[in-house]
């Protein structure tokens, strides 16, 4: 079996990046730049005023000033000061020319146009003063290829003169359920049945990137149904499939790529939940579909597409860090010794530790949907006790996470 790192590193290595196009900034919100983006034009463009104030000329910080005009943001003065007079300035407005300093308007007097000090004087004179290019000059990189669009890289980027991103065009995802067991209304299942609920989350989980998504099934445990299911998303860069990926006489979904046409990369991977994971990919011309199979059970299912079906969805939008990073914190609860394959644990984190759910069993849902983060525990680790050290990948089922 392969340890998780050689799998997704193998996974990864199948995956292109989807061809480039350019959308305005808030179409690519969520999405990955596919080129390093380069500022137009300088941040601040011209020296700016810090604070509210009186902008004096250089050297000149013992006052009285004479106030000679205003500079407010968006409205210069535009004349030069001179040595004994000062313009009334505001946050974020241009330094008149021939202005050196910003004095603060808590550390003067005003009377009519005399403006004394009373406070300390800035030092050195210009602590209150943006310069031009403090944030970015034209031409530099400010965000490499790779970056997530979110909130604060959007403003960046508008900031730095652009209306539209280079980014990756939106993968297609097919989500097939499969199972003779999974009934399709959650409302109408008899006691012999459970309700197809892997199909839902799989497409929950991929909507947290910008992601086009189509569900197939529940898929009968047949042969010919496994393969015109597979047939039926033709269109799709990634398809995942979940349930019959182990070794039972039902689990057909590998036979059912063979028949296809797909080839198998790799199969079963040393976790838990998880182990039956295999990774396949079939060619159509200079196409490449990749078809993730994940386990059935709804915690494995989970656990698997966290750590495989995200990182290959985040690859072909052109992350520079595909893969999930996880965080060190510290248990707040006893943990019993590993198993020989590393295990991933369903746990709740308050912000300084970390508790782990007594129910582990890769089918119960209620601990997977309480918790919010999965602990990270090595093959054949030792126990570990209150207050150990111990990594953590963070979940999105609410809460602080």
């Amino acid at each position: 079996m392969l340890t998780l790192e050689e799998a997704q590193a193998q996974l990864l290595r199948l995956i292109e990046p989807l061809p480039i196009e350019r959308v305005d900034v808030p179409g690519a919100l969520g999405r990955y730049l596919a080129e390093p983006l380069l500022a137009r034009r300088t941040q601040p463009a011209h020296d700016v005023s810090a604070m509210d104030g009186y902008a004096v000329s250089e050297g000149d910080i013992s006052g009285p000033w004479h106030v000679v005009g205003e500079s407010a943001a968006g409205h210069p003065y535009d004349a030069a000061v001179t040595p004994g007079q000062a313009v009334r300035i505001s946050t974020g407005a241009l330094l008149p020319v021939g202005a050196g300093g910003v004095i603060l308007q808590e550390d003067v007097s005003r009377d009519q146009h005399r403006v004394t000090l009373t406070g300390e004087g800035p030092s050195p004179l210009h602590k209150h003063v943006r310069r031009q290019g403090m944030d970015f000059p034209e031409g530099q990189e400010i965000l490499p290829s790779g970056t997530r669009i979110g909130a604060a890289q959007a403003a960046l980027a508008i900031a730095a003169g652009h209306r539209h991103l280079p980014v990756r065009r939106i993968p297609r995802l097919v989500v097939i359920d499969s199972g003779d067991e999974l009934a399709a209304d959650p409302e109408c299942c008899e006691p012999h049945q459970i309700p197809a609920s892997n199909g839902a989350m799989l497409a929950a989980m991929a909507q947290s990137l910008p992601v086009e998504v189509n569900r197939i099934g529940p898929v009968s445990d047949n042969l010919d149904a496994l393969i015109h299911a597979f047939e039926s998303a033709g269109d799709a860069d990634i398809i995942v499939t979940s349930g019959g990926v182990s070794v039972g006489d039902h689990d057909l979904v590998r036979p059912a790529l063979e028949a296809w046409g797909a080839d198998l990369d790799f199969w079963r991977v040393a976790i838990r939940p998880g182990k039956p994971l295999l990774v396949a990919r079939k060619t159509h011309g200079a196409r490449q579909q990749i078809v993730i199979g994940l386990p059935g059970n709804p915690v494995s299912s989970h656990v698997t597409a966290y750590h495989f079906m995200l990182p290959a969805l985040r690859a072909l939008l052109g992350a520079n860090r595909p893969a999930p990073m996880p965080l060190l914190s510290r248990l707040a609860t006893q943990l019993p010794p590993c198993g020989n394959r590393r295990e991933f644990l369903r746990g709740l984190w308050d912000g300084e530790t970390v508790a782990v759910h007594t129910l582990q069993d890769s089918g119960a849902l209620v601990s997977l949907a309480t918790s919010n983060i999965l602990i990270d525990r090595p093959a054949n680790a030792p126990a570990a006790q209150p207050g150990d050290p111990v990594w953590v990948y963070l979940l999105q089922n609410g809460g602080i996470a």
